[in-house]
């Protein structure tokens, strides 16, 4: 099989699964609907960059909507961007000032107008023609290239932001989609990479080569998809998200210093002795979608006030200080002599994990060690 007909087939079978991953999104009935509508829409963007192959077959020469389609990349990562945030951020809304996304593939299409999209097809020719010396193509190739730097790297400080005030306020094991959009965010990270390198071969000497790392892209951009197929059908309830109007600790401890205001060490005892009273005879930590919240309004403190008190006084992150009470629940229970049949998953359920590899890490967190071995562990030591 020869280049052509191998880009071709790559291209196909990689259009098939996009729009196929797009639909479903599109028709999916989901509580957060529009992280799917952005995802699908990232997708079906993506389809339309990577149908050349396909496109070349019918067109002859150049044309101002196949010019347009080239383009339509520069919307690819704002996209993808829109989409990390409508996870991260459960009001996430599309607003006006999201125009601005917009603007990278405005300027794009307008700096082609004069020479490209209002000239007659023979100077359209001449123009891919001499494309290396076109200083539109070379002004757009750089501003893709500062686009996508630009983007992952918000897209890396969005995730980190997330993940904190997710530790700092919520005490679910859904921190998994955090570490889970940061392997995608990863992976698509070193597929724009790959996408620079075939750019720059593009415009060298050797062109042959950015054809072929094109057909390497395509074959990675599907097994990505199929990726992401995959864990959104397996884990149905991964994509949760938090409030946005929650603030970092580190933020609250700033504006309480520029107001001059500080926490009397009395009170802050106080509380303290309040909420640990509250995490011992209650046991909220029982209920796996736990929030900082939820134990503010049990025991009447403010959330500013408490979430101070846990991840600055304490020096624990919230998630951290719910498994605590967790994990020395799951070892009173594998400690007692009549539970000694009952399984670590029905443990790690019974104390408030809904996930075997979130315990396994507490525990072995907490512990040193994992709660199998603790388990063999204890029973070595009654022979």
């Amino acid at each position: 099989m020869d280049k052509i007909n191998l880009l071709v087939l790559v291209t196909v079978i990689s259009l098939f699964i996009s729009l196929f991953l797009a639909f479903f999104l599109f028709t999916f009935k989901a509580k957060h609907k529009i992280s799917n509508t952005l995802f699908a829409i990232f997708l079906i963007i993506t389809a339309i960059d990577v149908s050349d192959p396909l496109i070349n077959l019918s067109v002859n020469g150049p044309s101002n909507l196949g010019m347009l389609k080239n383009t339509i990349a520069f919307l690819q990562i704002p996209v993808f961007y829109l989409y990390v945030l409508s996870v991260c951020y459960s009001d996430f809304k599309l607003k006006l000032k999201h125009i601005i996304h917009l603007l990278p593939f405005l300027i794009v299409n307008l700096i082609l107008l004069p020479r490209f999209y209002t000239v007659d097809v023979a100077s359209k020719i001449d123009f891919i023609l001499n494309r290396q010396n076109m200083v539109e193509l070379q002004f757009n190739h750089i501003l893709f290239h500062i686009q996508i730097v630009v983007y992952f790297a918000a897209v890396f400080i969005l995730l980190r932001k997330a993940k904190k005030l997710y530790l700092e306020n919520y005490a679910g094991t859904n921190i998994d989609s955090y570490y889970w959009l940061f392997q995608f965010t990863s992976v698509l990270t070193i597929l724009y990479l790959i996408v620079i390198v075939k750019n720059i071969f593009k415009f060298s000497e050797y062109p042959h080569i950015s054809e072929w790392i094109k057909i390497g892209i395509l074959i990675f951009q599907m097994f990505i998809t199929c990726w992401y197929l995959y864990k959104a059908l397996n884990n149905p309830g991964l994509f949760r998200n938090i409030d946005s109007k929650l603030k970092l600790v580190s933020d609250l401890i700033l504006e309480e210093k520029k107001g001059g205001q500080t926490m009397e060490k009395e009170g802050s005892n106080e509380e303290l002795f309040k909420l640990q009273q509250y995490m011992v005879d209650e046991k909220p930590f029982l209920n796996p979608a736990l929030t900082i919240q939820d134990v503010s309004g049990a025991i009447r403190i403010p959330v500013r006030n408490l979430s101070v008190l846990i991840n600055h006084t304490l020096d624990q992150h919230f998630y951290d200080f719910v498994n605590t009470y967790r994990i020395n629940e799951a070892m009173d229970i594998l400690k007692d002599d009549t539970k000694n049949k009952v399984t670590i998953l029905e443990i790690l359920y019974e104390v408030g994990f809904n996930s075997k590899s979130s315990f396994n890490t507490a525990f072995k967190k907490h512990t040193g060690t994992t709660p199998t071995s603790y388990r063999k562990l204890l029973k070595n030591s009654d022979l």
